[in-house]
């Protein structure tokens, strides 16, 4: 059986985003034509019956309306070549260590810095979209929490917007805690912005 979160994420990306690419890239497509094809793939998906669940599988992440309201972000990018193939990553956990959200990205040809940012977007995100009241966001990019912490400068014309954004997004949570954690304290980010550009995710 298809998550809860999964069909809640179809219906939110059909009823809220844009989804311009996509009409560009199919001509003859409208935005209407995609947020009916979104809908009915997730009534399908709701409609699936129960899965036999194995002892051994891991605990699924719990549904929208079980996300707890204070979590911890972890984000992390890497780019091959620095500038070359990059991927943004993010992990967001409850209190007790529990995967709430794996999320990855590919970004194309990006610099490191442009992609430690895009996983912090990418995460502040959805934690937003899941509610979240209270965040820790811990990332082992010692420039980017500086830089959200107003100790160093923004220099990069390519960085400043994103800044921004991640600034803006940081606002809406009520309380949020920024920590610069050490790679290996990072692994489950980094693991995923690494998937992004293996998997083109």
């Amino acid at each position: 059986m298809a998550p809860p979160d999964l069909v809640d994420i179809l219906r939110y990306i059909g009823r809220e985003e844009p989804l311009s690419g996509t009409v560009r890239a199919f001509p003859g497509l409208t935005r209407e034509d995609l947020s009916r094809l979104l809908e009915t793939a997730a009534g399908r998906l709701a409609a699936l019956p129960p899965e036999p669940v194995p002892a051994s599988r891991p605990p699924e992440p719990p549904a929208l309306s079980e996300v707890p309201q204070s979590l911890k972000l972890f984000s992390d990018g890497a780019a091959r070549g620095n500038p070359g193939p990059a991927g943004a990553g993010a992990v967001l956990m409850d209190t007790e260590g529990r995967v709430v959200a794996r999320l990855g990205r590919f970004l194309g040809v990006q610099t490191n810095n442009y992609a430690e940012y895009m996983g912090l977007l990418l995460g502040l995100k959805h934690a937003l979209s899941l509610g979240v009241k209270q965040l820790e966001v811990a990332a082992d990019s010692e420039l980017l929490i500086r830089q959200l912490q107003g100790r160093y400068q923004v220099k990069s014309p390519t960085l400043r917007p994103l800044y921004e954004e991640a600034v803006a997004l940081l606002k809406q949570f009520p309380r949020v805690k920024l920590a610069h954690v050490p790679r290996e304290k990072n692994k489950a980010a980094d693991e995923m912005s690494n998937r992004a550009i293996d998997e083109r995710m």
